[in-house]
């Protein structure tokens, strides 16, 4: 795991070796242990390592192959990599390291472009073709891990992160109001946009191919999707649940190759905990590692929001070596600036509680194990996915769905929330559109629940999942932590997506609404219904308690609700009711102020919008002139 920089000058500018110093200096955390640059005249690559698979020198980057004509920036693991240096050692590929580095530069060699569909882990490399003189650019198959690209018509730069492009003496950072209209929308950016105008993410899947010649231009082509439910698998429930089981052992256990130690995160429910019952039958006295909150301040169904008392009953159960944090109102402010810088790129949900876990993670393991996707890939979430049902065709799924999703402001405020000039640079821009072109990649048909259901996962996965996947990557490396994702497993997520509705839902026709912006949604849900990933429930079942199977399901948030309206409303009133606070270039004072008052009263639970709001601020102060 590690953060990659890359340029390359189509004006045959030769590429700065100071420059790209900087760059990966600004990354540093990415990889504090070792750096590296490469320099083919208008060309040139950065690298910070950050030692996992083969710590030895011999794994330094950027790394070449024996001929020195592929030259490689790397970023992420390839969990079958040893067998593929197998097949590739019998093809004739002699190595000089331990590394998936080198399996990658060699699967390249061998077949091409080709080579990503054979890769079963989370990637983003570069790279540069010195025989055909072009630049390679990859990402994986869900977006675990974040690459960023510029290009002007003559420059093109890429990063791991956003503050190293901006380093570059002809790249500025502006607002993109486009992404910013998004993203106070959906509380997310579902393009390939930021917030940074002419700084694109590479999309999840997705490939780039920048020719080295005069007036070429950067081709992205998407060489994997999800196919969810195209063709539902012909099988039965118990042959599912036995399938299951045994390619989620496998995907965790696959994910354990490390040569440094391996943690997991516990939050005490059913996805940290299975995958710890399989890490620990290979893994002696494994780390484990919860974040709490002091409630003492807090009422309602927050009340239910620390999972301690569940995540140690498992740590004791599996005898790990565990570790909690323990996270109070004030918190949130010391940390928020830190969080800014290291995130820039604005996503989903309050995170300040993970950059608190990853910290402490940081200080005994270099990995550690999440339990993120699970939700999105057995339907985690159902009192969503039912704001879709019984639609009648895909316009009205579409029209109702995307009402749904504009969790912060809906289009009829926009005018109220952006200022005068704002408004005027996103006035012709239509989110809807935004949102409805997620689905151009989907397979499916829109019949019945089951499809509705089946296009709202689709959606979650390519939108939301992603969203998730861009924060846990930057605030872990934030503290030069490695975080996997045992549950995107290739092999898991072929057949999960394949697996029918119904088996992950039972009841597809009550339409259960719940508001996304309550506290405790999930128990208040449960209250009604134990519908939700059920099949997923059953196979665990064999791996960990059955209260933990059955309880209700718990998001990782801290109770923000009440402490918006108590312990953090002066830090909350400090930053947004200062009449110079920078969000104001933007948004309106007065609908920040009525936003605040809603929210304070009680009238209006707006805790997605306020963090969204600090966050906005926080970023408009470090990456904005002044």
């Amino acid at each position: 795991m590690c953060g990659i920089v890359g340029i390359c000058d189509l004006g045959g500018e030769p590429v700065s070796a100071r420059l790209l110093k900087r760059m990966t200096d600004l990354i540093a955390h990415r990889g504090p242990d070792g750096e590296g640059h490469y320099a083919d005249g208008a060309v040139g690559l950065g690298h910070r390592r950050l030692a996992v698979i083969d710590p030895s020198p011999a794994g330094q980057q950027p790394m070449a192959n024996r001929a020195g004509d592929v030259v490689i920036t790397y970023n992420g693991e390839i969990y079958n990599f040893q067998k593929l240096r197998v097949e590739l050692e019998a093809r004739g590929y002699q190595f000089r390291s331990r590394t998936d580095t080198e399996v990658v530069i060699y699967a390249y060699e061998e077949w091409g472009e080709e080579c990503v569909h054979r890769f079963n882990g989370m990637f983003a490399f570069a790279i540069w073709d010195r025989r055909h003189r072009r630049m390679f650019v990859a990402r994986d198959r869900y977006g675990i891990k974040p690459l960023y690209w510029y290009f002007d018509g003559r420059l093109f730069i890429f990063a791991s992160e956003v503050k190293a492009i901006l380093e570059h003496p002809r790249v500025s950072a502006r607002i993109c109001y486009p992404a910013l209209n998004e993203y106070f929308s959906f509380q997310n950016i579902f393009t390939d946009l930021t917030l940074f105008e002419g700084i694109r993410l590479l999309p999840a899947g997705c490939m780039l191919v920048l020719e080295t010649r005069e007036g070429a231009r950067p081709e992205i082509r998407r060489y994997w999707d999800y196919s969810c439910a195209s063709t539902p698998a012909a099988i039965s429930e118990q042959e599912c649940v036995d399938q299951l089981y045994y390619l989620f052992v496998q995907g965790v256990t696959r994910q354990l190759v490390s040569d440094v130690p391996v943690g997991a995160f516990l939050s005490g429910g059913m996805d940290t905990g299975s995958i710890t019952s399989v890490a620990v039958r290979h893994l002696p006295r494994l780390t484990t590692i919860t974040g709490g909150f002091d409630l003492t301040s807090v009422s309602g169904l927050e009340l239910a929001f620390d999972e301690r008392q569940s995540a140690e009953m498992l740590a004791n159960l599996f005898k790990t070596e565990h570790y909690e944090v323990v996270m109070h109102a004030g918190d949130m402010e010391w940390v928020l600036p830190h969080l800014i810088w290291h995130l820039e790129d604005l996503r989903v949900g309050q995170c300040y509680p993970n950059y608190y876990v990853a910290r402490l993670a940081s200080k005994f393991v270099k990995v550690a194990l999440s339990g993120a996707g699970g939700d999105e890939l057995f339907a985690g979430y159902p009192w969503r996915y039912y704001r879709g049902m019984n639609s009648d065709g895909d316009q009205d799924y579409f029209r109702r769905y995307y009402q749904f999703w504009q969790r912060l402001v809906p289009d009829e405020d926009k005018a109220r929330l952006f200022n005068a000039e704002t408004y005027r640079h996103v006035r012709d821009h239509s989110t809807f559109e935004c949102f409805r072109s997620v689905f151009d990649g989907w397979p499916g048909e829109f019949r019945n629940n089951a499809d509705y259901v089946a296009a709202s996962l689709y959606f979650e996965l390519k939108t939301f999942l992603h969203g998730l996947l861009v924060v846990e990557d930057k605030l872990s490396m934030a503290h030069s932590l490695e975080t996997r994702v045992p549950f995107l497993d290739d092999d898991l997520v072929e057949f999960a997506i394949r697996i029918p509705v119904t088996y992950k839902l039972r009841n597809l026709d009550s339409v259960i609404p719940i508001d996304e912006n309550l506290p405790g949604k999930r128990e208040l849900y449960w209250q009604r219904t134990s519908e939700g990933k059920a099949v997923l429930r059953r196979a665990m079942t064999r791996l960990i308690p059955a209260e933990i199977t059955e309880r209700t399901k718990q998001g990782f948030s801290a109770p923000d609700a009440s402490w918006f309206r108590g312990e953090s409303i002066d830090y909350i009133n400090q930053l947004l009711s200062n009449p110079k606070a920078r969000l104001y270039e933007f948004l309106s004072r007065e609908y920040v102020s009525r936003v605040l008052e809603e929210h304070c009263s009680g009238r209006v639970n707006r805790r997605l919008l306020i963090w969204s709001l600090l966050s906005f601020e926080w970023w408009c102060r470090k990456f904005l002139l002044a």
